[in-house]
C-alpha cells in the first residue's frame, strides 16, 4: 500500500527515495472492514489519513438521530476530522468504511516532521488544502443556491467515481434531501433521457 502513496505523491510532486523513506517510516497501515469505524464522535483524533483502497464517509448525527453526511473519500483522498486534529477537542464526526478499505495513518506530530524534512511534500499539502478550501466554498454556494436536482446533477458531474460506489440514501444525506426526493429526481431524469 505504501507504493500507492508513493505513486500519489509522485503524481503531484517529485521527491527523492531518501525523502520517501522518511515518509514511509512514519506511516501506519490501517485496514477497515465494510461498516467499521475509523473514528467515532467524541473520540480523540490525532491522524492524517490517506486512503489507499476503499471508500469512507464522514457524517454527524443530529439530536433526532438523523445522519448528515459531509464527505465521501475514496482512493487517493485524505480524510479525518480536521477541527478535532487541530484543536485537540473530541471529534464531532463519525467516519466509517463503505467498502473494505486500507489507509495510511500519520500522527499529526509525524506529519509536521515530514512537512519540515520534505519541503516538496509540504508544498503538495498546501496545494491540496487550498483546493479543498475552494471546493468547500463551492459546495456551500451550491447548497444555498441550487435546487435539489441541480445539486444532484452537480454531484454526478463532480464525483462520478463516488456516485456509483455509494448507496443512494447516503448520497441523499450528503445532498441534504430525503431518499424519497432523490428517488423522484432520479426517476424524472431517467424519464427525460428515454
Amino acid at each position: 500500500m505504501l507504493e500507492v502513496f508513493r505513486d500519489y505523491i509522485n503524481s503531484k510532486t517529485s521527491i527523492t527515495d531518501a525523502a520517501f523513506e522518511v515518509i514511509k517510516s512514519l506511516c501506519i497501515v490501517k485496514k477497515l472492514r465494510k461498516k467499521q469505524y475509523l473514528l467515532q464522535e467524541g473520540d480523540t483524533w490525532k491522524y492524517h489519513a490517506f486512503i489507499c483502497k476503499g471508500c469512507l464517509r464522514a457524517y454527524r448525527i443530529d439530536d433526532k438521530g438523523v445522519e448528515h453526511t459531509t464527505k465521501f473519500a475514496i482512493e487517493n483522498h485524505w480524510t479525518g476530522d480536521r477541527a478535532a486534529l487541530l484543536s485537540g477537542e473530541p471529534a464531532s464526526y463519525n467516519i466509517d468504511a463503505i467498502e473494505d478499505s486500507v489507509l495510511l495513518l500519520i500522527t499529526n506530530e509525524n506529519f509536521i516532521t515530514i512537512c519540515k524534512e520534505v519541503p516538496a511534500f509540504n508544498e503538495m499539502i498546501n496545494t491540496i488544502l487550498n483546493k479543498s478550501f475552494v471546493a468547500n466554498e463551492n459546495r456551500i454556494h451550491a447548497a444555498i443556491s441550487y435546487s435539489a436536482e441541480e445539486n444532484y446533477q452537480n454531484f454526478l458531474r463532480n464525483s462520478p467515481d463516488i456516485a456509483n460506489r455509494v448507496p443512494q440514501h447516503m448520497i441523499a444525506s450528503y445532498l441534504g434531501i430525503s431518499p424519497e426526493t432523490l428517488s423522484r429526481i432520479r426517476n424524472q431524469a431517467a424519464k427525460r433521457q428515454s
